[in-house]
């Protein structure tokens, strides 16, 4: 009985599979700028439908008690919108990356000289070097930055639960980013060797991880992963943050920050717990910039 229902599931997934095939090359077709517009007017319009909407509505209340109802309607409308874009440039991403380093601010992806210079510096340092990030904008491209400025890394990603839809997302991650390790058991070691052999690692910080510290973030108690600051503690390597913000007419800013000065503690190591709440410090600083860009449909603080 198991047998069959295991068999059942797996042409299920595949059909699955099949299925999500199709929709990406009906994106594909309708290109960079009608794709994610259909996109966000389904989430808009759907996302209000779905239990998430509570989740995220709840959230935006507790981190923003000084708004009134409309602004905070606003920001979930906002995000709503967000996440129809991201899942609908997927397909995309070789066309939205268009960086010019010559002309940093004319094209659909823009920087300012000084996160041109960043990237350049790590690059051409011959450091390993951590850089953390968040769900905000369409969270893929800073990866995608670290792999287009020549930057050696390995990227954390977590798998899709359908086997057949991770082999799409996959096959769509593995042409425009650096090496990638799948979130499980293993990837703390993997992470780990990446940094003796000098790479980068780059991974989103911003989710809860229930066997980690407790911290403060965006005024509430919540548990974080602490893993990049404890593999800054063991190789005591430089630590950036890294996002893109969404502009006007699918565009997108990138910033990388200067190297984050890590709490340490009296025997002059990284203190764990402390650096793990400066990086979320950060990540809390850049949702409240743009709040309706951050993924507010996670239950964070459970």
């Amino acid at each position: 009985m198991l047998r069959f229902k295991y068999r059942l599931w797996r042409i299920a997934d595949r059909l699955f599979g099949l299925l999500v095939r199709a929709v990406f090359a009906l994106l594909r077709v309708l290109g960079p700028d009608a794709g994610p517009r259909i996109g966000a007017f389904l989430t808009r319009n759907l996302g209000p439908l779905t239990s998430a909407n509570r989740i995220a509505r709840d959230n935006i209340a507790a981190a923003f008690p000084e708004k009134t109802e409309a602004e905070r309607a606003a920001i979930l409308r906002e995000a709503w919108d967000n996440l129809g874009r991201v899942a609908c440039e997927y397909v995309h991403m070789d066309r939205i990356w268009d960086f010019d380093p010559t002309h940093p601010e004319s094209g659909r992806i823009t920087a300012t000289p000084e996160t041109v210079a960043l990237y350049e510096r790590l690059r051409e340092d011959g450091k390993p070097a951590i850089v953390f990030s968040a769900h905000l904008a369409n969270w893929e491209l800073p990866a995608i930055a670290a792999a287009k400025h020549g930057i050696d890394s390995a990227v954390l990603y977590r798998t899709p639960n359908s086997p057949a839809v991770a082999k799409e997302i996959l096959r769509l991650r593995r042409d425009s980013m650096g090496t990638l390790v799948a979130a499980g058991m293993s990837a703390p070691f993997k992470l780990a060797k990446a940094l003796e052999r000098g790479k980068h690692i780059g991974m989103l910080v911003d989710q809860r991880f229930g066997r980690g510290p407790r911290i403060e973030f965006l005024g509430r108690p919540a548990h974080a992963n602490p893993l990049m600051a404890q593999l800054a503690r063991r190789y005591d390597c430089p630590v950036h943050g890294a996002r893109a913000i969404r502009l006007p007419d699918g565009r997108f800013r990138l910033d990388l920050t200067e190297e984050i000065a890590l709490p340490r503690d009296a025997e002059g190591l990284i203190d764990v717990a402390a650096a793990t709440q400066a990086m979320n410090d950060v990540i809390a600083g850049w949702v409240r910039e743009y709040p309706g860009q951050w993924l507010w449909m996670h239950r964070r603080w459970r």
